[in-house]
């Protein structure tokens, strides 16, 4: 997949024929089949959020869903969406908010400042980190390998029979856009990027090299529940500076730190419903974020069941994102 502007990071859309690919798409707007707020206040009504499709996002949406529902009356439609398909849906109406937005700067000033039918709904509180991890053992063994420069030196160690001869970068979905193979490029690595197929198969990959200890170097990112079971190691690049990744094609920078944030519809934040005041208002950590996703990843819960453990259990942070009044 041709490489986008760094901001395109992680899931993004698979558009084919032109279309806007939504999943269980009523178009149902924000005001229809309206229910009363609980407490007074606006009725909720419809509430479109967009899931999209890894687990720390689905453990925002899970918990803001519940929310939604228990405590505002909304009737609340999920929508499973690749990230630029769901910034679609803000000029229709099909999507009402985006819940852990990763920079996207393109996006934002063709929906947001040319287009005029997104806003932003300010910060999750989640601070985002991606690049190249090592498994612990592996930094251990050789603890010059988090060094970009010594890289080159290892690349026999993680040859295997998808890299060409060449050491393996073990990327997730091949949907995910990211800059790997720019700056394997660019940084005169003797590795190929390989993709694992999935975020479920990229964590597996690495719990198994640091069970088995076999060699694995890839794409990972943090927050995210797994680093809490097998602590890994990021490797240094060269330092991100501001505008090092304008070109996509001749980026030779880390990753920049990512400030989440939340996007919604500029029909939905003029909407006056409760749901949009809980959006804006919501806010939480890495640690809670990777609670969650943990008790759906790794314990099994369904999305509903872990978002009614944390708020059991985090009652006064909740009552923060309410509506007042």
């Amino acid at each position: 997949m041709a490489i986008s502007r760094s901001g395109r990071i992680r899931a993004l859309a698979l558009v084919t024929g032109g279309g806007l690919l939504l999943s269980a798409c009523s178009g149902a707007k924000v005001g229809e089949n309206q229910q009363p707020a609980a407490g007074g206040g606006k009725a909720c009504g419809t509430f479109n959020l967009a899931v999209n499709p890894w687990v720390g996002y689905e453990a925002n949406a899970a918990v803001i869903a519940l929310v939604a529902q228990k405590n505002l009356g909304c009737k609340v439609v999920k929508k499973d969406l690749k990230e630029e398909v769901s910034w679609q849906g803000f000029a229709t109406g099909e999507v009402d908010a985006v819940v852990e937005n990763w920079a996207h700067d393109d996006l934002k000033k063709k929906y947001i400042d040319d287009q005029k039918v997104a806003v932003s709904a300010g910060p999750t509180g989640n601070k985002g980190v991606i690049g190249w991890y090592v498994a612990p053992w592996m930094a251990k063994k050789y603890p010059d390998i988090t060094d970009w420069k010594n890289l080159n030196k290892y690349a026999s160690l993680f040859k295997t029979s998808e890299s060409e001869g060449k050491g393996q970068l073990l990327d997730g979905d091949p949907s995910f856009v990211t800059n790997d193979a720019a700056l394997v490029k660019n940084l005169k690595l003797d590795y190929k990027v390989v993709y694992a197929g999935s975020e479920t198969a990229l964590i597996q990959a690495f719990r198994q090299s640091e069970k088995q200890q076999t060699p694995i170097i890839g794409y990972f990112y943090e927050p995210q529940w797994f680093l809490s079971e097998v602590k890994l190691v990021k490797v240094n690049l060269p330092a991100y500076t501001q505008g090092c990744d304008a070109d996509a094609a001749k980026v030779a920078c880390d990753y920049p730190p990512y400030e989440l944030d939340k996007i919604v519809s500029k029909k939905f934040a003029d909407s006056g419903s409760p749901a949009y005041t809980l959006v804006k208002n919501f806010t939480w950590t890495n640690d809670d974020q990777n609670l969650v996703a943990k008790y759906i990843s790794e314990d099994k819960m369904t999305a509903d069941e872990a978002a009614a453990k944390w708020v059991a259990a985090n009652p006064d942070k909740v009552k923060a994102w309410l509506p007042t009044g």
